[in-house]
């Protein structure tokens, strides 16, 4: 029996859904499958040397970076080996990740495409198969093939308790299982790594692989679901067959979602009904409360509806996470500061995990953003070592405030929000010579969140 070892560097706290789903499809071709978390448990040579193909899964920038070391240890390690990339990071970054040894590299629907190819590769002996060119950035225009999903097999990963929990107000933590209930996006926001693979395009998974999916994860003691899917609102209908089911299997199961702003005004008769089936908070992606930057973004909303929708999640008793883009070419001191003051003016500082005022635009390849003139005016080269364009602000001062906020989010992680966003501010609205006027502090979080919020 031919042996895979399937390999997540980092994934957000999270168990690895991607690695899961490729396990499932693998063990039933017939593989002898084994996945390792690499964020988790200590990957020696000696299990890189022992597979007959490796494959790394990169949903992110941060996970693609870690894994180049990783993948350059497998090849040494293991010379015979095929050795594949899939998820979102890697058709945007396949010549580089060839240059590693990577043999072959899959994008969006990975799963059958990987299978097949490997069980060629792999079981078939073909050493002509192994510089094959695979699904990459310049095929994205080509639809998204539609698979038939397999309930995603754990077996081999970490615990769970191993990964984030959820943070209660009340001091407690529940344990946190992770599930896409759909891929892909409606929706082509410029600096999103999701529209270079889909296009535009989204994938249902079928209700019953997504229920067992999470009711194996609650017979492992899960007592909280995330859903990863990039908007849970781009099939509404699905999704409210999804949470009622949910709810009604497993009543005491609290879960999260992500939804962009302009779905939940959009939806929102739908709002209500995450509350009321056990919905702990709801993130989306602002970005920025400045209008024209909503625009180069293609954000799809404005200041006013973020606003609006903080409103309406507040009134139907849904905590809204926003997350943002707080660094980028077109900031500027003031707005820096007009920024943490919405925050604070909506009573928001305890929804905003502290990275999210350090979060720095990235440019990978593959970004629509390159093909902009507002932000082609401030790239400059690819930079390999970071896979990104880099780009400087056209104010020195603002950089210099981005290093000072990353060094303090940075040396404070656990810290309390409040404090940590208070010395963000304090030495923000100093640096912009504004004078900052402050709420009165509390005496706890006032709202659950993930003890690992990084996005990127």
């Amino acid at each position: 029996m031919s042996s895979a070892l399937l390999i997540s560097t980092y994934e957000m706290g999270r168990q690895p859904f991607g690695v899961a789903s490729a396990a499932a499809w693998l063990r039933a071709d017939g593989w002898d499958v084994h996945a390792i978390d690499a964020a988790k448990e200590k990957l020696t040579a000696s299990r890189l040397g022992a597979a007959d193909l490796v494959a790394f899964h990169l949903p992110m920038h941060t996970a693609t970076r870690l894994a180049g070391p990783v993948i350059a240890a497998a090849r040494r390690a293991n010379p015979e080996a095929r050795i594949a990339a899939f998820g979102l990071y890697a058709p945007l970054n396949d010549q580089w990740l060839r240059s590693l040894g990577v043999d072959a590299v899959f994008g969006g629907e990975f799963e059958e495409a990987l299978t097949s190819w490997a069980g060629t590769a792999v079981k078939g002996g073909a050493a002509e198969m192994r510089f094959v060119a695979q699904p990459s950035r310049a095929a994205s225009a080509v639809r998204v093939p539609r698979i038939q999903f397999l309930v995603p097999d754990r077996s081999t990963l970490p615990p769970l308790t191993k990964y984030a929990s959820l943070q209660m107000p009340d001091g407690t933590r529940r344990t946190v299982g992770y599930t896409e209930a759909s891929r892909g996006c409606r929706h082509l926001c410029r600096h999103c790594p999701v529209v270079p693979i889909y296009e535009g395009q989204f994938r249902v998974v079928p209700p019953a692989v997504v229920l067992a999916d999470v009711a194996a994860q609650v017979a492992a003691g899960a007592t909280h679901i995330t859903f990863g899917d990039p908007d849970f609102f781009n099939g509404p209908t699905h999704a409210r067959r999804i949470v009622h089911a949910l709810h009604a299997a497993h009543p005491a199961v609290s879960y999260d979602v992500t939804i962009k702003i302009e779905h939940l005004l959009t939806q929102r008769d739908l709002v209500p009904e995450l509350a009321a089936t056990g919905c702990a908070f709801v993130t989306s992606a602002v970005e920025s409360v400045d209008d024209r930057v909503l625009t180069i973004l293609d954000k799809g909303h404005t200041r006013d509806e973020f606003v609006a929708a903080v409103a309406l999640c507040r009134a139907a008793g849904v905590t809204l996470m926003p997350t943002f883009v707080a660094f980028h070419p077109w900031l500027t001191l003031a707005s820096y500061c007009d920024l943490l003051d919405t925050i604070e003016s909506l009573d928001l500082v305890d929804h905003v995990a502290p990275i999210q005022l350090a979060i720095r635009l990235l440019v990978p390849e593959g970004s629509r953003l390159i093909t902009t003139p507002e932000m082609r005016a401030h790239l400059a080269a690819f930079d390999p070592a970071t896979l990104t364009y880099r780009w400087a602000h056209p104010d020195p001062r603002v950089d210099a405030l981005h290093d000072e906020v990353a060094t303090i989010v940075g040396t404070r992680l656990t810290a309390d929000r409040r404090a940590v966003f208070d010395a963000v501010s304090t030495i923000a609205h100093d640096r912009a010579g504004r004078v900052r006027s402050t709420r009165p502090a509390r005496d706890r979080a006032t709202v659950p969140y993930l003890n690992e919020p990084w996005y990127c």
